[in-house]
């Protein structure tokens, strides 16, 4: 490899676009920091997803937004921590909020915002919905044909 092809492979990491899913535990948080620290040229895209699939029912006994802003105010609570860190390194940021099914809506966003990258927790915050249904990070592995990086 020759010195300019080195730059170009340089620059090309440098403009990279950046995902990072989270829940608010503290897995995520450690891949948020972990994205800042690559410094890319463009902004990194947290994403929090929120399964929606049990509440549905529950629509017909709450006012129409209800349990879209309550899912909005969880959103929120998950993204707080990873802004925060952000916040500090000066790295640019922005949110995505969605619900439906995570690693779907997950390896969707990636696509449909053509993200270079996911970088994301290796665990959640929830164990035992892992061991029955799989996690989340598995799925994202298994559907997704971009670059993953996953952190412990």
């Amino acid at each position: 490899m020759e010195a300019h092809d080195v730059a170009i492979v340089n620059s090309q990491r440098l403009s990279m676009k950046i995902l990072v899913p989270t829940d608010g535990s503290a897995c995520a948080l450690r891949a948020a920091k972990y994205a800042g620290t690559l410094r890319p040229r463009g902004t990194i895209t947290l994403i929090s997803v929120h399964d929606d699939t049990g509440l549905k029912h529950l629509k017909k006994f709450f006012p129409k937004d209800t349990i879209t802003e309550y899912l909005r105010e969880q959103s929120d609570k998950d993204l707080k921590s990873s802004r925060s860190a952000l916040d500090k390194t000066g790295v640019p940021h922005d949110m995505i909020i969605k619900t439906g099914h995570v690693a779907e809506e997950i390896v969707k966003a990636a696509k449909e915002g053509k993200f270079d990258l996911i970088v994301m927790g290796a665990k959640g915050r929830s164990i035992v919905s892992d061991m029955l249904i799989g996690s989340v990070a598995q799925r994202v592995l298994t559907l997704t044909k971009l670059p993953l990086t996953f952190i412990k």
